[in-house]
């Protein structure tokens, strides 16, 4: 096999979920431009797949839709087995649903915790639990998260997110500790400062816009497309030995 076949996806099957807009969506596409069928799935994703399914569609590939409310962990369990019925057990799972809820922690709401807690830890885990003993029973999987900066770092204002994605972190590891030897590869990309609905406010602040960019070597916020790289290579046979890997992709952000 040549080195640029090991990046090919052809044939696989890869489960995105909130797939609708930013990384998802990003990421969902470049599955689909290496040559894997689609899952989508999303809080709001349209029946037909709405504009990431188009554009997966446009690309030659399959695309199937759900929706789920990743706040609600027995939906998220019933949707992980739900598609496997559908469509059998995938090559590849992203975990990239997640929400952002913002306010100081001595005033921070159970509920802002509660929902952040569900959609970004909870939820992922039931559904990596389901589809990853399938995985490992196959021998073979992907399974790839979206971390974050504050899975290192603990970020201000959003203690419910930053402890979500430090979870996301110690998972990734704990997954890869007991099913790397089984098949199934589990890592982690932690996204930079990447222009998304989740960092709105964060570019809306002149201020803080301006301290972040000043840290960052790039010199710029990063976007969904800068993911697509380090996703495919995740999920491809190209990262046959990675396990257990939080991939910053953060313009060195965190070199500074």
């Amino acid at each position: 096999m040549s080195i640029l076949d090991k990046f090919s996806l052809s044939g696989k099957l890869a489960l995105v979920t909130g797939c609708k807009r930013g990384i998802g969506r990003a990421v969902a596409e470049a599955f689909a431009e290496a040559g894997a069928d689609i899952i989508g799935v999303s809080a709001t994703l349209e029946s037909d797949g709405g504009q990431v399914g188009a554009a997966v569609r446009a690309l030659g590939r399959n695309f199937f839709s759900y929706q789920c409310d990743f706040s609600d962990c027995e939906s998220a369990k019933n949707f992980a087995l739900k598609a496997m019925s559908d469509r059998g057990v995938p090559d590849i799972l992203f975990n990239n649903a997640g929400t952002i809820m913002r306010k100081p922690a001595a005033e921070h709401p159970d509920d802002y915790w509660f929902n952040v807690i569900n959609v970004n830890l909870n939820s992922q885990f039931l559904i990596s639990r389901e589809i990853g003993a399938k995985m490992v029973e196959r021998g073979s999987g992907k399974i790839i998260f979206t971390a974050s900066l504050l899975t290192f770092q603990g970020g201000i204002n959003v203690p419910g997110y930053a402890a979500s994605k430090g979870g996301i972190g110690q998972l990734t590891k704990a997954l890869a500790n007991e099913w790397a030897a089984k098949g199934v590869c589990v890592n982690a990309i932690a996204p930079g400062y990447i222009s998304t609905d989740n960092t709105s406010a964060l570019r809306a602040d002149e201020t803080r816009s301006r301290q972040i960019l000043e840290r960052i070597p790039a010199g710029r916020w990063g976007t969904p497309a800068d993911l697509q790289g380090a996703a495919v290579f995740l999920a491809s046979a190209a990262s046959n030995y990675v396990n257990g890997e939080i991939l910053t992709v953060d313009g060195g952000w965190m070199a500074r």
